[in-house]
């Protein structure tokens, strides 16, 4: 892309540096003085930002139709945004999971955290699939793909570029091949094969998040008797019959999903695994109704506050997930809840929990909160991009 001495210079308002002088990645749109001109710059193009004093603050993408509308990229302002260093910062990202990960299974790119903001890259070994979340990635994306090759010797990579989030960037929803004809994929973990469809899947296909989580569920479930209800593909309850958990009925609206977590469950002989097809709310109800009681009851939902708007309905919604959840769980039993909404933090999703709990008089505790494993680092700057928050509850 441009040379330094070709980027345009945004100045931010009078006093309004405090945020990137203390190391913050994005600059808003109401923080810089905005020139008629900057708002006929390209989405996604390279721009320097510098304080209303002159304070350099390096290289950074700018779309001038984002409320985020500067995003950092280098301190630098002279940095060559290029296949080097594209190619720098992907190996970079690439040698950190060597280390905190066993398995070409994982997070590789996690976004602003791994130095390229608004991207997420997924491994599923020698396939990768991508999403351009921002615009400046979203131009990127040619040499991004280029450099996942030339690095790991892929044979697919595959843009998943439909999350509701490019809306915001004015950006398309797009999916599609950007490398290879196969994009058939498959995730190990925990003794299972799991098969992916990249292209047709929930987001880039599996969810890499809950890993360490799984594994500690599946570590208690020997013996146990499983619910797994908003299962999708059904992650836990497979990692938890291939465990040695004594039955495991999972619970999803999904027909698709629900019949690969049968085909996973077949293809890896775990004949325990039973699935119902049901709303998550109504079959839990049922259940409850019913008398059945499960040792682990896992309750891993889709997002249900995905806006700051939708935060108070969100919240009420964990609490009502913990208290028909909760009835199921036989005395001493484990109950797992999760919440992968970026708009309810821990304090607040903790604190419905606990009022699903108190309302059915149900006493316990919480052996471990938790969020997702070190392959989805996240940005000193931006704790709130620590979006998964989960709870290992004992009910007597």
């Amino acid at each position: 892309m441009d040379g330094a001495e070709q980027r345009p210079l945004l100045r931010l308002n009078p006093g309004q540096d405090r945020r990137l002088r203390s190391g913050h990645p994005w600059a808003y749109s109401n923080e810089i003085r905005m020139r008629p001109e900057y708002r006929q710059l390209p989405a996604g193009g390279l721009v320097r930002v510098e304080g209303d004093d002159g304070w350099r603050f390096g290289t950074w993408m700018f779309n001038p139709n984002s409320l985020i509308a500067a995003r950092l990229l280098d301190r630098d302002p002279g940095a060559a945004i290029d296949g080097a260093w594209i190619a720098e910062r992907i190996a970079s990202a690439a040698a950190l999971r060597a280390r905190v990960t066993d398995t070409p299974f994982h997070r590789l790119i996690h976004a602003e955290a791994d130095g390229l903001p608004g991207l997420v890259v997924d491994r599923y070994d020698d396939v990768a699939v991508l999403q351009a979340n921002s615009a400046g990635m979203d131009r990127l994306t040619p040499v991004i793909a280029a450099a996942l090759v030339g690095s790991l010797k892929l044979r697919a990579v595959v843009a998943r570029n439909d999350a509701p989030v490019r809306a915001l960037e004015g950006l398309p929803e797009t999916v599609g091949l950007l490398h290879g004809a196969d994009a058939a994929a498959r995730v190990e973990e925990g003794g299972v094969v799991f098969p992916v469809d990249p292209l047709a899947g929930q987001k880039t296909g599996w969810f890499f998040d809950q890993r360490p989580n799984r594994d500690r569920v599946a570590s208690l479930a020997p013996g146990a008797r499983v619910l797994d209800v908003f299962c999708h593909v059904g992650a836990f309850g497979l990692r938890c019959a291939a465990a040695g958990a004594a039955e495991v009925l999972l619970v999803d609206s999904s027909e698709p999903a629900l019949a690969r977590a049968r085909h996973a469950a077949a293809a890896n002989r775990l004949l325990q695994v039973a699935t119902r097809r049901g709303d998550a709310f109504e079959t839990m109800e049922a259940l409850g109704a019913s008398g059945e009681r499960f040792d682990i009851v896992v309750c891993d939902p889709p997002a249900f506050a995905k806006s700051r708007k939708d935060q108070a309905a969100g919240l009420r919604a964990y609490q009502r997930m913990t208290r028909v959840a909760a009835p199921l769980v036989a005395r001493g039993g484990l109950l797992f809840v999760a919440s992968c909404s970026h708009h309810a933090p821990l304090a607040e999703f903790a604190a419905a929990v606990a009022a699903g709990l108190h309302r059915l008089r149900r006493d316990g505790r919480i052996l471990v909160t938790a969020g997702a494993g070190a392959d989805h680092p996240v940005h000193p700057n931006l704790p709130e991009s620590a979006y998964l928050k989960t709870q290992l509850i004992q009910l007597d």
